[in-house]
């Protein structure tokens, strides 16, 4: 429900009002990052489509792809790479949705601030409960999944 209301979602598109800029100042454990890079960090999706879903952001407040630099869609990919490497290691996932929704219309729920989405799948793993029940089951809490991750990650 708190993202349905939209709550800490930014008023504007400033950096001063952008959660993807304002994680990166918290400790890894209350920001829920799981890897920093130079360039780039891996932190866990405060509303998950499955458990273990990851968002691979830079650091610089950037909308579109295309506006990355060389080195930092180079480091976003590298990242987004071992993300499914760690989290297969982890939990077993047998697939992946990988991607980028760009702009309102594209479907980003924070469109100022490109991220990567990076969502394990398991076959049947949209059952009854979210078209039924209207929940998702997450069998995990975000910051055990982030603990698991984040020492699964290779130095």
């Amino acid at each position: 429900m708190a993202y349905i209301r939209g709550e800490s979602k930014p008023s504007d598109e400033s950096a001063v009002e952008c959660p993807f800029c304002r994680v990166p100042s918290l400790g890894d454990d209350e920001g829920l990052i799981v890897h920093r890079g130079d360039l780039a960090y891996v932190v866990l999706n405060l509303y998950p489509y499955s458990a273990g879903h990851l968002m691979v952001c830079p650091y610089r407040h950037v909308a579109e792809y295309v506006d990355t630099t060389d080195a930092e869609a180079a480091e976003m990919t590298a990242l987004t790479k071992t993300a499914v490497r760690v989290i297969r290691s982890v939990s077993g996932a047998p697939g992946f949705n990988i991607g980028m929704n760009q702009g309102t219309a594209g479907g980003a729920g924070i469109a100022a601030h490109l991220h990567q989405h990076v969502v394990p799948r398991w076959v049947g793993d949209q059952n009854f409960m979210p078209i039924i029940g209207r929940t998702k089951t997450l069998p995990e809490l975000l910051g055990d999944t982030r603990a698991l991750l984040a020492e699964a990650w290779p130095s």
